[in-house]
């Protein structure tokens, strides 16, 4: 079980990986397929919401006993994506982001085995998307009216996991310069 969420070494030992986390509808999912598409790699989708929309088909919710599964999907997927990375890796969440909302929806739970491998597991650097767009139902996205609080978790958990992050507020084309601005000075470091 744990080696289903330790991340695997890319081949190239200087690949950059960085992490799009934060609170929903904060426009992730589309900074990591620009991102991915403007540095020409891949990027890694965030399993939950592929778990969350199967189980939704067959009108099941999300349990706790989901948590250990998603973390697993997500680090499989990473570990896959990795593989096929050029010299970086886009991820639209992490185990940290699991983690949160593990303990976020269940009363502060979360296994111990995810929180271990969400302390763990590295990347160089964290993007954090503050809650300054719209927010969009989706049939999965379920917390509107509780943005500023779970943001504020997301960023402790940041802090308290000393994990390096940058601030990402205002319009998506902000949001992107700002991001391949830190990457390109990551990248510039890796040749």
């Amino acid at each position: 079980m744990e080696e289903k969420l330790r991340q695997q070494t890319h081949i190239n030992p200087n690949c950059i990986k960085i992490v799009l986390y934060g609170p929903e509808s904060t426009g992730k999912s589309t900074l990591a397929k620009s991102l991915a598409a403007y540095y020409d790699t891949v990027y890694v989708e965030e399993f939950s919401r592929i778990y969350a929309e199967a189980k939704a088909k067959e009108n099941l919710g999300l349990t706790k006993d989901d948590v250990l599964p998603i973390a697993i999907g997500q680090l499989f997927l990473e570990n896959e994506q990795l593989k096929k990375a050029n010299n970086l890796l886009i991820c639209d969440t992490d185990l940290l982001e699991t983690k949160v909302y593990s303990e976020w929806y269940y009363d502060g739970f979360c296994p111990k085995q995810v929180e271990k491998h969400a302390y763990q597991n590295s990347y160089d650097l964290y993007f954090l998307t503050y809650i300054n767009t719209p927010w969009e139902k989706d049939g999965i996205r379920d917390q509107p009216e509780q943005r500023l609080q779970i943001f504020n978790k997301f960023e402790h958990e940041l802090v308290a996991a000393k994990k390096k992050y940058v601030l990402l507020k205002g319009s998506f084309e902000s949001r992107l310069s700002c991001c391949k601005t830190h990457i390109n000075e990551l990248l510039k470091h890796t040749i």
